[in-house]
């Protein structure tokens, strides 16, 4: 083992749209968690790592934490929560431009519960004034419950640097658990499944998003010059189908080439991407369902 070498793992928690898949991105400097400007685009647990020259920081990407009947929504809390419990750090990131209130006692409710060591991140202070931003630092610290108190802006990575050595430094000492070469355990075949979801998140209206589930049907990289994909996009009636297929099939192939050319940068190599929209009647609300599409 390297001396003073530090390991752990990190999990990223916060309301929904807090910016904890931009700010996972920016840190790994490259991109395996999707995004968009609609709450709960995050559906999965995703584990990043990063490799420094003396510590690995593994994160914990979570679903935004809310209070929520919805039994699909209750899942992805749930696994949230998992994530906390199983951390060496929480990492908490709130949003500095419009904070949510109600997400952000829950969310405090379970740091006090868990009695783990927590920094806690203002993101967003692109948009926020000085002023407002210094009476948010003194709010929180009079918590008393975080480690550290850090302002970033992760889209612009304003302050991340520092962010990163607060977290190293809260680690404990232990050897590498990956190779110096991973990035994250996530299958291929998964992050392409999200590159497509996500283009269906910011290419679709409100309520389109949250009724889509992607499957991958075929995944062929028999062909080392290309990679044909066949996927899966789930939709919970027959009028969302419509939707996302577009007039003369246009909204369905603006997806495609979208997620295409995202999936090409992720396997290096050109792709074959064929796209089709089924109904499965109320996917979100049925357990077979949810437990058939990995949630």
């Amino acid at each position: 083992m390297k001396e003073n070498f530090k390991s752990g793992f990190i999990s990223i928690v916060g309301a929904p749209n807090a910016g904890k898949s931009t700010l996972l991105n920016r840190l790994l400097g490259e991109k395996i968690s999707i995004t968009s400007d609609k709450a709960q685009t995050t559906r999965n647990r995703i584990l990043g790592v990063l490799h420094r020259p003396t510590a690995q920081l593994i994160f914990l990407d979570t679903p935004g934490m809310h209070l929520t009947q919805n039994t699909f929504n209750s899942r992805m809390v749930e696994s949230a929560v998992a994530a906390m419990s199983e951390a060496d750090l929480i990492l908490f990131i709130t949003d500095a431009s419009a904070p949510d209130r109600e997400s952000e006692k829950l969310i405090v409710d379970k740091i006090k519960y868990l009695k783990k060591q927590v920094i806690i991140a203002l993101n967003k202070v692109d948009l926020v004034k000085k002023q407002s931003l210094l009476e948010m630092i003194a709010r929180w610290s009079e918590r008393g419950i975080f480690k550290s108190i850090v302002p970033i802006s992760a889209i612009n990575g304003e302050q991340t640097d520092a962010l990163l050595q607060e977290m190293e430094t809260a680690l404990p000492e232990g050897p590498p658990f990956f190779p110096d070469d991973v990035m994250t355990n996530m299958p291929t075949r998964f992050i392409a499944a999200e590159m497509v979801r996500e283009k269906i998140f910011r290419l679709t209206g409100q309520e389109i998003p949250y009724s889509t589930a992607v499957t991958i049907e075929t995944f062929d990289e028999s062909d080392p010059d290309i990679v044909r994909i066949h996927a899966a996009i789930h939709v919970e009636r027959d009028s969302q189908k419509g939707i996302i297929i577009g007039k003369g099939g246009s909204k369905l192939r603006q997806i495609g080439e979208n997620a295409r050319k995202d999936i090409e940068q992720l396997v290096g190599t050109k792709v074959f991407l064929k796209l089709f929209v089924r109904v499965e009647k109320n996917w979100s609300r049925d357990t077979k369902s949810l437990l058939k599409f990995g949630y």
